[in-house]
């Protein structure tokens, strides 16, 4: 069961990929890689401590927010907005093909995916 997910977030990930090569803004690709990577500044609320870092980092790495966002971009035809919830989108389930779920209070370590070794 566990690489079927593995793999279901795989194709999120992918999916969410193409789309962003879909987009109408045009950036170059060393800004494409560096944004992708970008909601991991998040992590910087452990900085504080684990639960303020906890709630951080799952704002920006919640599906749900993501599409939320593409959609309002997309309805309203904002298409930064659109490309940031579907930036957030692919790299949350990025993140998940490595096991890095939404994190708990107590520990980054503590994911909703199980303990991170």
């Amino acid at each position: 069961m566990k690489q079927i997910l593995l793999l279901e977030e795989l194709a999120q990930c992918i999916a969410g990929i193409f789309l962003l090569t879909l987009q109408p803004i045009h950036l170059p690709a060393w800004l494409w890689f560096i944004l992708f990577f970008s909601p991991d500044i998040a992590m910087l609320g452990y900085l504080i401590n684990t639960s303020i870092g906890a709630y951080c980092y799952n704002l920006f790495h919640h599906k749900a927010v993501a599409i939320v966002l593409a959609c309002i971009g997309f309805y309203t035809h904002n298409e930064w907005l659109t490309l940031v919830g579907m930036l957030l989108f692919a790299h949350a389930s990025f993140d998940r093909v490595f096991g890095y779920g939404l994190k708990y209070t107590d520990s980054f370590k503590n994911t909703h995916l199980g303990k991170l070794k």
